[in-house]
């Protein structure tokens, strides 16, 4: 039995939400300094140019590395032999992201859907929390801006349309994109489950982005698609190239004989992340 204090987790997770904030992930900025170091339009290497500075320079500065710290989402991987004490685990994380939010001066994007009336304190955090066995407990966290969460797509093709279909669809989505959400982009890919489930993993598959999936065919899959999206010329914040996306991540799921969803999730050249295990 792992006993785990709420009032510690929280004050665990503060600096790594707002470092997360700050310091792009290593695997992210040395994606970028090589489509940097490859691209041949002059526009393009202008743009990846003060991508690469802007990260440079938050971390030098501890700013932020964009100005939408967007919403809080977390994936919480629970082990069964995990007790809390204290409190509640999701208001754990909630107040974690409330103090690192409002004391650090990161923006605020959070409201009501319809009101539109801001929460001032960017919580309620987004929790997705999986059981697992044994003792484990892990939480991965990602700060998701409007941005590319906006053009961010869902589609239930049919089960023929398979592979090839599966790549149309997320060329579709990185087309309608265009420079709306700040390429180059990372793809999250989910592939099949059910409508929420293949949503959940493309999200998901966002923090795993510069390490290719366990399952070869998969892992040859990641690697067409970013061929594939490449090719597509959108380039750095639209202005062309050939670098329109500097990872893909694909995460699958069985799904109904008569179904193959498929969601695509897009992270902006900003990815802000973590992982924390107790």
């Amino acid at each position: 039995m792992k006993i785990i204090n709420c009032k510690i987790l929280t004050e665990k997770l503060i600096p790594l939400i707002v470092g997360a904030n700050i310091k792009i992930d290593s695997i992210t900025t040395n994606k970028l300094r090589k489509c940097y170091a490859k691209e041949t339009s002059p526009h393009a290497k202008w743009a990846l140019e003060q991508i690469v500075k802007n990260i440079d320079i938050a971390e030098r500065t501890n700013s932020p590395a964009c100005q939408d710290t967007g919403m809080a989402v977390f994936f919480v991987k629970l082990g069964q032999q995990v007790c809390f004490e204290g409190g509640l685990l999701t208001e754990a994380i909630n107040q974690a992201v409330r103090e690192a939010y409002t004391d650090n001066y990161l923006r605020l994007s959070v409201a009501d859907p319809l009101t539109r009336i801001n929460t001032n304190d960017n919580t309620p955090a987004v929790i997705h929390i999986e059981l697992v066995g044994g003792n484990d407990f892990e939480i991965c966290f990602l700060a998701k801006g409007a941005g590319a969460e906006n053009m961010s797509r869902l589609f239930m093709l049919r089960p023929g349309d398979g592979k090839d279909g599966i790549i149309k669809a997320v060329l579709h989505c990185v087309k309608i994109a265009g420079s709306n959400p700040c390429p180059p982009v990372g793809i999250g890919i989910g592939i099949g489950g059910n409508m929420e489930k293949c949503c959940i993993m493309a999200k998901k598959a966002l923090a795993r982005i510069g390490t290719a999936n366990k399952d070869n065919d998969i892992a040859e899959l990641e690697n067409n698609i970013l061929q594939a999206v490449n090719t597509l010329e959108i380039g750095a914040m639209g202005f062309g190239g050939n670098c329109t996306a500097y990872g893909v991540a694909v995460e699958t799921y069985p799904t109904h004989i008569g179904m193959l969803p498929v969601a695509v999730n897009l992270q902006c050249h900003s990815a802000r992340h973590f992982k924390l295990v107790m």
